[in-house]
């Protein structure tokens, strides 16, 4: 059995209908299903068992014998959410019992950290290890997420391998439920629908003009891709970036979802919000030496495929607009 948390969210979810496709079944999906917004994202899935958050832990004791693959990806991802004992619990200590019930058990553990561990790059965007503790993530999603890396590499026992992946800005289907945490392309084709036009971040960093703010964003089936590698491959363990190597605008963002829908291109740009302006990342690019070295060689969608196929293929095609 492979075992999947956060199975009704978005990458989740993905990675359950790709290992499907790849001839996966046996999968135990771990969530919360109380949520109906995210019913869409699991209920197709061919699924062994769904079994709740609340109760996995005792479940894993109960059953660990049949479990060959632990993705931990169930968080809390509100970078808006400023509460540090909600992340405490779901990112930091939820995480830990996982950790430890693999370590006992000797099961393969892959779990999803984040770019935002890096906060404004002052120490690059190189998954090294000896940077993680000198981290200074913007937020209390960031620092979560930079806590568990830490606390796991000074762990002297360990699960027989494990990877904790640092997810960049990850776009594609089964977003639909994030509201403000969707992608950018999620929402730019939202505001095309509705007026013909994208609104973007204005800089309020002299070092960019507007709309050159840069991103790494990386296509949702890259990153199962990457995640299926992993469960096939176990390679060396360790934080790995998962991202595509390559840092874009969000001009050429926004001008590649015009194009997907082949309509012109109209911009407008707006003051970025207070609450999150002085926590805004002007840019970020993995650097991805590390999962090459590992022998992970395929090709990352290029920002225009993906959004062509995330626009065409999934978001004109998704019913409930």
């Amino acid at each position: 059995m492979i075992v999947i948390t956060g199975a009704a969210g978005f990458i989740g979810s993905c990675l359950a209908k790709h290992l499907n496709e790849q001839g996966f079944t046996q999968l135990i999906l771990v969530d919360d299903f109380s949520k109906k917004e995210k019913q869409a994202n699991w209920e197709k899935i061919n699924y062994l068992l769904t079994i709740d958050r609340a109760v996995f832990i005792q479940w894993l004791h109960n059953n660990q014998a049949h479990v060959r693959r632990l993705f931990h990806l169930g968080a809390r991802t509100d970078t808006t959410e400023f509460d540090t004992a909600i992340f405490d619990h779901l990112n930091l200590h939820y995480s830990q019992e996982i950790w430890k019930a693999c370590t006992q058990y000797e099961i393969p553990l892959i779990y999803a950290s984040s770019a935002a561990t890096y906060g404004l790059g002052e120490y690059g965007y190189d998954d090294k290890h000896e940077i993680v503790s000198h981290l200074q993530p913007l937020n209390p999603y960031g620092r979560s997420k930079n806590d568990f890396d830490i606390w796991a590499l000074q762990q002297p026992t360990t699960p027989p391998q494990w990877y904790g992946l640092k997810f960049f800005n990850v776009y594609g289907p089964n977003e639909y439920h994030k509201g403000r945490m969707a992608s950018v392309i999620f929402h730019a084709f939202r505001q095309i629908q509705q007026t013909g036009r994208v609104k973007l971040f204005r800089s309020h960093n002299p070092d960019y003009k507007d709309g050159e703010q840069l991103r790494d964003f990386v296509y949702v089936k890259d990153v199962v891709n990457i995640c299926h590698f992993l469960l096939l491959k176990l390679p060396k363990s360790g934080l790995y970036n998962v991202g595509t190597g390559q840092a874009r605008t969000f001009y050429h963002l926004a001008k590649a979802t015009f194009t997907a829908l082949e309509q012109p291109v109209d911009i407008q740009f707006i003051d970025t919000p207070l609450d999150i302006r002085d926590k805004y990342q002007y840019y970020t690019e993995a650097n991805i030496k590390k999962l090459r070295k590992i022998g992970y060689h395929q090709d990352f969608y290029t920002l225009e495929r993906g959004i062509a196929d995330y626009v065409k293929n999934y978001l004109l095609k998704w019913i409930d607009w």
